[in-house]
């Protein structure tokens, strides 16, 4: 039991960090903050945080940035208000991370949502799965098409 104490004691300190971030992903944190959440050295807790979580604590804190961004951008926020709102800095770092990330750029990735936010209102049925559909009757309906 008493060799268990210890892993569990890191596993908390790691979840504790990873709160951290998911909580202050848009303010500017560094490694030394985080780690400091965790009360590890920087090096030890990256070292932890990669074994646990398979990212670093930096790629972490980029990806939850970028998934944020992603839905502020599906909301139809400005790219501009977007990138500063997640935490970025400047507006080209946050478009390459942004295109690195999801093989698009924040605007085509804009623009995607609106398109398909616009095929929904006009073809509902095309977004429904095609047994429900034919269950409720609605591929013979020609009004859903």
């Amino acid at each position: 039991m008493a060799g268990q104490l210890p892993k569990i004691y890191v596993y908390r300190q790691l979840v504790q960090a990873k709160l951290f971030i998911d909580e202050h992903y848009s303010a500017n944190i560094n490694l030394d903050e985080i780690a400091d959440v965790a009360f590890f050295s920087k090096f030890h807790f990256t070292r932890l945080f990669k074994k646990t979580y398979d990212y670093t604590p930096h790629q972490y804190l980029t990806r939850v940035r970028i998934d944020r961004a992603k839905e502020l951008l599906s909301s139809d926020m400005s790219i501009t208000d977007t990138c500063f709102a997640v935490g970025f800095e400047s507006i080209s770092s946050f478009t390459a991370l942004f295109k690195r990330y999801t093989g698009s750029t924040p605007s085509g990735f804009q623009q995607q949502k609106i398109k398909r936010k616009q095929e929904i209102a006009t073809t509902p049925v095309k977004f429904v799965p095609n047994c429900f559909a034919s269950q409720q009757g609605w591929t013979e309906n020609s009004n859903f098409q």
